[in-house]
């Protein structure tokens, strides 16, 4: 896909920062003099590298952009502290948030309006409809940018199967292959040979995708009808399979507490064989966490032979805090734009992202699904070719078959309050020998529906 130049789109954008502060009065008093700054999101934990890379990526928009300043502030979406600091105003001004909160900020006016600045970007009416549907509001105007999109998959240790007499250039292809490597994996090396999510919401995350790789639906929707399908044979199946992994297995090792942050750190320190999440994980695993290349190994997530098996996808949104003014509105799309997006759509904006990434010794090439179509993605691919620096050779049972399932997104209503009942759901299974998985299910189910119900 072709973008307008470089030139006519700083044009662009620089007539939208002047028009906020032009003879309206209004906007006069609502725009600072001098320099605009705007404090943006950054990954907290990133190893030195990352850090340079961002930096140089700041010094070079702020070059680009001499009337704004670009202020780092750590941040990393989580459920147990965004709605805190939603209420409390400590967000920066441009943050991400995924997929399943897009809507609900949008109709609660809780980020800011930009999609009048977005529409002068040249890709605005590119985005694949599923993508774009997520930061939208209700008349199509698109009020945050998908940044990232995602297909979950499994991640797998390649030093770890090898210890275990498994080949890692074979992966499971079925759930009970994941049991069999699973209980190999313990047995030969002592570690977790498969370790389940289950706080902070992604406990629920996890168990609704393996509930869509065997065929289920945590809900219903039939118009302004919503109706929970927690308590299902497919749900209560996966469940049966994570309690015989745990309990007559033994091959899920001895935490049962893993949020985001812990289980991405215990993977990549070798305590975990294999584990579920989304496909582009790589890059944390490797800025966060000190990931070994040659230990990484990912795939497709195997899927049921079920009519509706498919896989769980979502993604990643750019937004602006609600209570920022037109100058720094302008200013924040403009970071998102250079930040997030230009590497995904213009050859010369992603040979610069990845040679100045590539140089700070960060990934380049990691596999995710295009927030455009397959067409620009495997274009942008061929553009970077000669920066890409991760073992692509060990990611192809991923990539060679991650366009070919089918992807299915993530609740519609109520989605992270769902996850969040999941959560207790799953830990008691892993924790309880006698956990009553129907019992747990009924009740999950009348919680979700009375949720469901008050809309």
């Amino acid at each position: 896909m072709k973008s307008i130049p470089a030139l006519a789109l700083a044009v662009t954008l620089a007539a939208a920062l002047t028009s906020c502060s032009g003879s309206d009065d209004t906007k006069k008093a609502d725009a600072p003099a001098g320099p605009v700054t705007v404090k943006v999101a950054r990954d907290p934990g990133l190893d030195k590298g990352a850090i340079a890379a961002f930096d140089q990526r700041v010094t070079q928009f702020e070059s680009a952009n001499p009337g704004i300043d670009i202020v780092p502030q750590e941040y990393n979406w989580t459920a147990t502290t965004f709605t805190a600091q939603l209420a409390g105003g400590t967000l920066p001004d441009v943050f991400t948030v995924p997929f399943t909160d897009g809507r609900g900020l949008i109709e609660r006016k809780q980020i800011a309006d930009i999609s009048g600045l977005v529409d002068t970007l040249p890709y605005a009416k590119k985005f694949s409809p599923n993508v774009a549907k997520s930061g939208q509001a209700e008349d199509g105007k698109l009020w945050a940018v998908p940044i990232a999109a995602y297909g979950q998959a499994l991640h797998y240790n390649r030093t770890l199967f090898q210890q275990a007499g498994l080949d890692p250039d074979k992966p499971p292809t079925s759930w009970d292959e994941i049991r069999q490597a699973a209980k190999q994996i313990a047995d030969k090396t002592g570690k977790a040979g498969y370790a389940q999510l289950t706080q902070d919401n992604t406990g629920g995350w996890i168990l609704t995708t393996l509930d869509y790789a065997f065929g289920g639906r945590t809900e219903k929707v039939d118009g302004d009808k919503a109706t929970a399908e927690l308590d299902s044979p497919q749900m209560t199946e996966v469940l049966q399979r994570l309690h015989a992994m745990r309990w007559d297995d033994n091959s899920m090792g001895s935490n049962f507490l893993y949020d985001w942050g812990g289980i991405n750190q215990a993977f990549a320190a070798g305590q975990i064989g294999m584990y579920v999440s989304g496909g582009g994980n790589y890059g944390s695993l490797f800025t966060q966490n000190a990931l070994k290349p040659a230990d990484y190994g990912v795939t497709v997530l195997p899927l049921a032979e079920a009519p509706d098996a498919g896989v769980l996808g979502g993604g990643t949104l750019a937004t602006v805090q609600a209570k920022a003014n037109e100058s720094v509105k302008a200013a924040a799309v403009k970071w998102i734009d250079f930040f997030y997006m230009k590497k995904l759509a213009d050859e010369s904006a992603a040979v610069l992202d990845a040679k100045t990434t590539a140089a700070s010794k960060q990934p380049v090439g990691a596999p995710q699904l295009p927030v455009f179509d397959k067409a620009t993605y495997d274009e942008s691919l061929k553009w970077v070719a000669q920066y890409v620096n991760v073992p692509l050779k060990q990611m192809t049972p991923y990539t060679d078959k991650m366009f070919d399932q089918a992807l299915v997104t993530e609740p519609a209503r109520s989605t992270q309050e769902i996850y969040k009942i999941l959560d207790p759901v799953v830990q008691s299974v892993l924790t309880k020998k006698n956990a009553d998985i129907a019992d747990l299910l009924k009740k999950a189910d009348a919680e979700a529906q009375a949720l469901l119900d008050r809309g």
